[in-house]
């Protein structure tokens, strides 16, 4: 049966304000749920703060704490190292102890005097490398003599006037032409003496050269020792005589003076050197001091410069010969 056309509209009708009703209830729900999203946003950033808040507070905390560690393992740094400081003192006290115990055993020392000195510039060279304390005796009138003085003085080795003296195989024995002769007079004596000093002003001292002959002669010597005096010159007998008058006369006269121990180099051998070297460290061991003489040979420098460095390790002090007059 068919509907009437009022009752169709009607129906229409209905159905329009149903859907109307359901959407304002749909859009009512999103608002809620929406609203209900932005309030919980809204409460989580009010606690989010408090929970930052709370969370800046435990590391102020452990700001406080956590440098009592960290100042622990900082004073922790210092005892290692202060240890380490305490055991180089240990450490280098030895070497100090080294360097000091040969001072310790110290029991002589020992000059050497370079006789002939003056024949050659080189010569002077070779032995001032050693770098030990030396002292040249230069013989008056040689070629070099001057330049080597000059050098000494220059390189602050010790220097001593070779005076040339008559021997006891002279004339047949060469002697210099500037030598003392016994037969010479007390002015001529003198007057020689006075010239070598004038041409050697850094010398600080005389040892004869040769002088067999002339150092037994007490009245030629005394001539010879008073112009030193009064030069303040000291005087080393090389006892070339064993009846040399010349360290007696010296005390006498209250001139600073020493004699020869050891001749190093009567044979020009290395072996023989180094042997006679170590007499002169035992005598310097046994009396508190000695003296050596060598001369410029070639087989005595390289002798010298192969034994002298390390004399200190055998208990003897290489000095100028200056420090043992008396």
């Amino acid at each position: 049966m068919a509907v009437p056309p009022r009752n169709r509209y009607k129906s229409r009708k209905k159905s329009s304000g149903a859907r109307v009703l359901l959407l304002v209830l749909a859009l009512i729900l999103v608002a809620v749920v929406a609203g209900y999203f932005l309030l919980f946003d809204s409460a989580k950033k009010d606690v989010a703060p408090q929970k930052q808040e709370l969370f800046r507070d435990k590391p102020a905390v452990s700001a406080v704490t956590v440098p009592k560690p960290a100042i622990q393992r900082q004073l922790s740094v210092p005892t290692l190292s202060h240890k380490e400081q305490h055991n180089y003192p240990e450490s280098t006290s030895l070497p100090e102890k080294e360097k000091s115990a040969p001072l310790v055993r110290m029991s002589g020392r020992l000059a050497i005097i370079i006789d002939d000195m003056g024949g050659s510039l080189s010569e002077a060279r070779s032995l001032a490398a050693i770098n030990v304390p030396l002292t040249f005796s230069v013989i008056p009138g040689l070629r070099a003599g001057k330049d080597v003085a000059a050098f000494a003085v220059a390189h602050n080795v010790e220097t001593m006037i070779h005076v040339p003296m008559q021997s006891k195989g002279w004339p047949a024995q060469r002697l210099e032409e500037n030598g003392l002769l016994v037969a010479m007079g007390a002015d001529e004596l003198q007057e020689r003496v006075s010239g070598f000093v004038q041409q050697f002003p850094g010398a600080v001292g005389v040892n004869n050269h040769m002088g067999s002959e002339f150092t037994e002669r007490e009245e030629k010597m005394s001539v010879v020792l008073q112009t030193l005096k009064k030069n303040n010159l000291f005087f080393i007998d090389s006892v070339t005589s064993p009846a040399s008058t010349g360290l007696r006369v010296a005390q006498r006269l209250g001139i600073k003076s020493a004699r020869r121990n050891v001749f190093l180099d009567n044979e020009q051998e290395r072996g023989y050197i180094r042997g006679q070297l170590n007499q002169a460290i035992r005598l310097a061991k046994k009396n508190g001091s000695a003296i050596a003489i060598c001369h410029p040979h070639p087989v005595t420098i390289a002798t010298l410069a192969a034994t002298l460095p390390g004399l200190a390790g055998q208990g003897v002090r290489l000095v100028p010969v200056s420090q043992l007059v008396k």
